[in-house]
């Protein structure tokens, strides 16, 4: 039985980030992986596949340039699934390969196999061709999740999918109908709306992205709508039927019906969790698979930590690499490295136009009280936004209309997952909105709507 000071089960991102920083504590790391390939969903089903696809999807559609010639130009020719499958894959594999380098340059192990418990130091792994039993001082579990499939969606990965078999489709279909409306339905709407698909978008709460900013999630909707995408707000889905070879009909409980060639279905995902055999170590996962753990990344077990999509909410890869890196400087009580839990996460949404916030909204400000004031920018007002025929982007910035402290910053529009990052750094040296108006920025850029939004907000003082 070989012995590790950290034993991770998971090789995405925030498994990577753990095993790096163990590896610069001079510890010995091993990391598991039960797929025959390392970078979890993130890397093969999740994160990087579809933000590619809706790269790929903008330049080959044209779809930036008939935003700056005017929505009446034409496609020059047809995109096929071939080309932005090719791009895909082609990330993918490069990524892939700039992780394998990195586990090497660290010293990182990798080993292929399904890890269990046998007690709360020891793991079985079984290989393909051999099981091998590990000991691991500190153990962390970042194992992530998968998509929910109930089963009374009849998926068949012909006509309709999950968000992982969606990266298998074999054509473009001409209608496609989505049911969530949550971050993933929302992107991938706008994905294969930008290829002229038909797309009917199906959430059965009264809004999209509630956590969102509303002011901001409204833009999008107009934007959705602008593109062709049909929004079925409040509606609660009764029966999916596949009644022919491109006919698949959603019934709703309003009695409205949805028909369409494909069916993506994005409700929910399931921790991978069930394989661990975590009652082995008196761990109990939630109904999801999810599991519990302490500001610190703990769960019951001091000594096991959990981070990543596995943990829930934020569930991003951001998120992840840094809960990675925090867990394992607690659980060797780290001297001179930071492991303070990081108070504004920024939040991104490859929507198109994207969105991005830091902080908090307009909503959360006047539940508590907070006597707050607006700035905004629409992105019209700054001549890179002419140049670049985004005259539609909007910045708005809430601070204390005492001190003047920068409350939340929200964007919509493009490279808004870009420019949120100055307002967030702002937040975190609590300074105030006077920054950027005192602040000189490079001309022509988007970031200049950071000054007009604050001079804006001032004026309203």
């Amino acid at each position: 039985m070989r012995r590790f000071d950290v034993l991770i089960v998971g090789s995405g991102p925030g498994g990577q980030r753990a095993a790096f920083q163990a590896s610069k504590l001079k510890k010995t790391v091993a990391v598991i992986e039960r797929q025959p390939y390392i970078g979890g969903a993130g890397l093969h089903t999740g994160t990087l596949p579809s933000k590619t696809l809706r790269e790929a999807a903008l330049f080959l559609s044209g779809f930036k340039q008939r935003a700056i010639f005017g929505f009446q130009l034409a496609i020059g020719r047809e995109v096929t699934l071939q080309e932005l499958m090719h791009r895909k894959m082609d990330v993918i594999k490069k990524q892939m390969e700039v992780i394998i380098d990195q586990f090497s340059r660290n010293n990182v192990e990798i080993i292929y196999g399904d890890a269990s418990f046998t007690d709360g130091h020891k793991l079985t792994v079984k290989g393909t061709t051999a099981t091998e039993e590990l000991y691991g001082d500190i153990i962390i579990i970042a194992t992530g999740t998968r998509p929910l499939r109930p089963r009374d969606v009849p998926f068949d990965e012909a006509h309709i999918y999950d968000t992982d078999t969606i990266l298998k489709i074999d054509n473009i279909p001409r209608t496609l109908a989505i049911i969530g409306g949550g971050v993933i339905g929302c992107e991938y709407a706008c994905i294969f709306a930008s290829l002229g698909v038909k797309v009917t978008l199906i959430e059965k709460k009264s809004r999209l992205l509630p956590f969102a900013d509303e002011e901001i999630v409204n833009n999008l909707i107009y934007w959705m709508r602008h593109s062709g995408i049909t929004l079925r707000l409040s509606e609660e889905v009764v029966k999916i039927t596949v009644e022919a070879k491109d006919r698949v009909v959603t019934t709703l409980k309003s009695s409205k019906q949805a028909v369409s060639e494909k069916l993506l279905y994005t409700m929910g995902r399931v921790g991978n969790t069930d394989m661990l055999n975590l009652n082995a170590v008196g761990i109990k996962s939630n109904e999801r698979g999810g599991l519990n753990v302490n500001e610190n990344f703990q769960t019951a077990l001091p000594h096991i930590y959990a981070i990543g999509d596995v943990i829930g909410f934020p569930a991003l890869a951001s998120t992840s690499m840094d809960q990675g890196r925090r867990a394992v400087c607690n659980a060797f009580h780290t001297e001179g490295v930071t492991c303070e839990v990081v108070s504004h996460l920024p939040f991104g949404i490859y929507t198109i136009p994207e969105i991005s916030m830091v902080g908090e909204t307009e909503e959360e400000l006047t539940k508590k009280g907070v006597p707050y004031e607006i700035g905004c920018a629409l992105f019209q007002e700054v001549a890179k936004g002419q140049i670049i025929g985004d005259t539609h982007g909007m910045l708005k910035l809430l601070f204390h209309r005492e001190t003047r402290q920068l409350l939340g910053v929200h964007i919509i529009g493009e490279r808004a997952t870009e420019l949120i990052h100055i307002g967030q750094a702002v937040m975190s040296f609590g300074g105030t909105i006077d920054y950027f108006k005192d602040t000189v920025f490079n001309y022509p850029t988007l970031t200049d709507a950071y000054k007009v939004a604050a001079l804006n907000g001032l004026n309203r003082l």
